[in-house]
């Protein structure tokens, strides 16, 4: 492993930094030509919402009564629990609201508070339940295998991603496996669904590299598709209906994922072993962040994230959950029971789902199939958004997937806890307009009492006036009560992380330990109220019909500029404003009140743009805060990475011209025709109209620079896919 860690920077370059007719020569023809295996198709069969159709299969390997029982206490212990606070809660709301009558606006309030409450109550308990079986029986780490039998894909669906990043990262990751002496057993697939044409053929020359350093007896393949459909969940899909019967199972990965060798291998066994296993989930921490808003994000899921994920495990047992990403599935019972429909209407709530993750998990664990995490599996990674305004545009695209899901969770024949896991994606999201809402009707009523005469006795008969008041101090005891509900889960990883010496030691002392989770907690009471807005705004967007696009995610830590930062918020400055000067004219102790939402959405230009700040995060870096274990000692597979995607960046990260490259080098056009897949035969009449257009403007232009300058970025793409436009852009001087 030390070998691997080592690797002088000069090796690393030897990848990135080789052109591409360098490449095509060191390569065997047939080889260059041959970028896939041989197809081994398998069927993969819609699959109906409808109708639970087929027989569902039983299990081979029936769970233990201690292990059932054990998941069944669990959900008593979070559910039972979480209603249990809903109703003291909504009990305690009752007797604030119910002074002298209540009106309906408050019994508005009081389901509003309900609802949100409920909300926070279930994160509690899982919290809690996850806290106490990590203190006190803490699950063991998967052992190492001494065999594996059966063969793995690792699959990296990509998607106008930078190359460099990409695929370096999947070289060291691919470095940690072949130290293990099980490299046999896995495949590995970069899965290309870019449809920018300078990303496409910078792909190509980093898989010619990437060859070229690595060997061509490597395993390591790259496909392009020529068309995006259905995105991300199509783009597996089509691995799985071409090269699916080769392989048992695959380890999906995404363009930001870092697994080791451990714990790839840790995947693969526990696959093997438990014949009833459709999907099985790894808890990935976040790494490599440096802007003082991923720091935050990076902390908080390091020392919070593992009691959570635990309270998840301990609840969910065998029917959990799948997030897309850094977990292995069985390929075969993926083909049979994954198949996802095309939703009848348009966009935003029809058409192609989005959020498959959620959907698979369901349709395998309906299937018969068991679904569930390994929390205790070390060594699984991923990357977050540098910024808020990142964030938001990545929550867009996640908000129309999860509210898509409405149309999902009546499906037939689902488990009850793949409905759970559904609604909540769901109100991941509508917890933010219901807050809002809460928020409202709360300004409305103090407005009413403060300024709007009651009505004692309405023309209807009663014997007693409504009388429109509050209790004061009850409420303030029910604030106390929700603040402490909402910030127990924080404390309760906190606890863990300084109750355990390597997370305590690894995370700056128990003094930094404290003082960085005070200050999350503070940056996440200012962040939260904008992301109220945001959300809500995300999920009006869509109620009123719009779709949104899917565009690639920012990965890199570069500030965004002042100006940006202010126009995306000026809105929430606004409404912070307005909400304060409200407040001061109605009841100066309603501004008390609401005092962490006014501050939050006033100051949302300066958090948004002081929080995306490189400099700010390497600042609180170098006095030991939001530091985590494992950026103090970072593992080999991140190393790894990071000196390869260092080495990448030091030959020149930007992409090629794609027209200038395939017109001036005849080596890599030769390569990049033979990459490409077969063209089905056309339907006489049946034109593209980027392909038409791609042709006309070759046909006109006088020189290649004319027509690079002329052909869109569809065209260009066209061109690029196509060996006859390419003969035609040859030709030009």
């Amino acid at each position: 492993m030390d070998a691997i860690t080592n690797m002088s920077n000069a090796e690393g370059a030897a990848l990135v930094g080789t052109p591409a007719a360098a490449c095509v020569t060191s390569l065997p023809s047939q080889e260059a030509a041959a970028p896939v295996p041989a197809e081994a198709p398998l069927a993969m069969p819609v699959q109906s919402l409808y109708s639970a159709s087929g027989t569902r299969r039983r299990p081979q390997r029936h769970e233990s009564l201690r292990s059932g029982l054990g998941t069944w206490v669990a959900r008593l212990v979070v559910f039972g629990g979480s209603m249990g606070l809903t109703a003291y809660g909504a009990s305690e709301m009752y007797g604030v609201v119910s002074v002298g009558g209540v009106t309906p606006l408050e019994w508005a309030l009081l389901v509003l508070f309900v609802a949100n409450f409920s909300w926070i109550a279930i994160a509690c308990t899982s919290a809690l339940l996850g806290f106490l079986w990590l203190l006190f029986m803490p699950p063991k780490e998967p052992a190492v295998p001494t065999v594996l039998k059966e063969r793995t894909a690792i699959v990296m669906p990509i998607y106008n991603e930078a190359p460099g990043r990409v695929f370096a990262t999947l070289q060291a990751i691919y470095e940690e496996v072949q130290a293990t002496g099980f490299g046999a057993s896995f495949d590995w697939f970069f899965l290309s669904d870019t449809t920018n044409a300078d990303i496409f053929v910078a792909e190509e020359q980093a898989f010619l590299a990437l060859r070229a350093r690595l060997g061509t007896q490597a395993p390591i393949y790259y496909r392009h598709r020529p068309k995006n459909s259905a995105r991300k969940a199509g783009n597996i899909a089509d691995f799985v209906t071409r090269w699916g019967g080769a392989y048992a199972h695959m380890v999906v990965l995404d363009a930001d994922s870092l697994m080791t060798g451990r714990a790839i291998l840790g995947l693969a066994a526990a696959m093997e072993a438990d014949p009833d296993a459709g999907i099985i989930q790894t808890l990935p921490l976040i790494i490599n962040r440096n802007t003082l808003f991923a720091r935050v994000q990076q902390f908080a899921a390091r020392i919070y994230g593992p009691v959570i994920a635990a309270g998840l495990a301990a609840w969910m047992g065998r029917d959990g959950n799948y997030w897309g990403h850094n977990a292995i599935i069985r390929i075969r019972a993926f083909a049979d029971h994954c198949g996802l429909p095309t939703l009848r209407g348009r966009p935003p709530f029809g058409g192609h789902v989005l959020s498959h993750d959620f959907v698979e998990a369901a349709l395998i664990r309906r299937a018969g199939y068991a679904v569930y995490m390994l929390p205790a599996l070390d060594g699984s990674y991923e990357e977050s958004p540098p910024s808020l305004i990142d964030l938001s545009a990545r929550d867009r695209r996640w908000c129309q997937g999860n509210l898509q899901h409405l149309r999902i969770l009546p499906a037939a024949g689902l488990h009850w806890a793949s409905r759970q896991h559904l609604a909540t994606g769901i109100m991941a999201y509508l917890a933010s307009p219901l807050w809002m809402a809460q928020i409202c009707v709360g300004i409305i009523l103090v407005f009413q009492a403060s300024y709007i005469r009651p009505e004692y006795f309405t023309s209807e008969f009663t014997l007693f006036p409504a009388w429109p008041r509050f209790d004061a101090q009850r409420s303030l005891e029910l604030f106390s009560f929700t603040m402490t509900i909402l910030l127990l889960p924080k404390l309760f990883g906190l606890l863990l992380a300084l109750l355990k010496g390597k997370t305590r030691r690894g995370s700056g002392g128990a003094i930094r330990l404290i003082i960085s989770a005070l200050f999350e907690v503070v940056l996440s009471a200012l962040l939260a109220p904008i992301m109220m807005l945001i959300q809500t705004g995300h999920v009006m967007h869509f109620a009123f019909g719009f779709d949104t696009g899917w565009d690639p995610q920012r990965r890199d830590d570069g500030s965004i500029p002042f100006g940006a930062i202010a126009r995306r918020h000026r809105s929430h400055v606004a409404m912070g404003l307005l909400m304060l000067t409200a407040g001061l004219r109605i009841s100066p102790s309603l501004v008390a009140w609401m005092s962490p939402t006014i501050a939050g959405l006033v100051m949302a230009i300066f958090v948004s743009w002081a929080s995306a700040q490189l400099s700010i995060g390497m600042f609180m870096r170098r006095l030991g805060l939001l530091v985590t274990p494992e950026e103090k000692e970072k593992p080999s597979v991140v190393q790894r990475a990071n000196t390869l995607v260092r080495d990448f960046a030091s030959n020149g990260d930007a992409p090629p011209d794609s027209i200038a490259l395939i017109h001036s080098d005849p080596a890599f056009r030769q390569i990049h025709e033979a990459f490409l897949p077969l063209a089905a035969r056309r339907k006489r009449g049946d034109i593209a109209p980027d392909w038409a257009l791609a042709e006309a403007k070759l046909e006109d232009a006088e020189s290649m620079a004319e027509a690079s300058a002329w052909l869109t970025p569809r065209e260009r793409m066209a061109v690029l896919q196509d060996q006859t436009l390419i003969a035609k852009l040859v030709r030009l001087p």
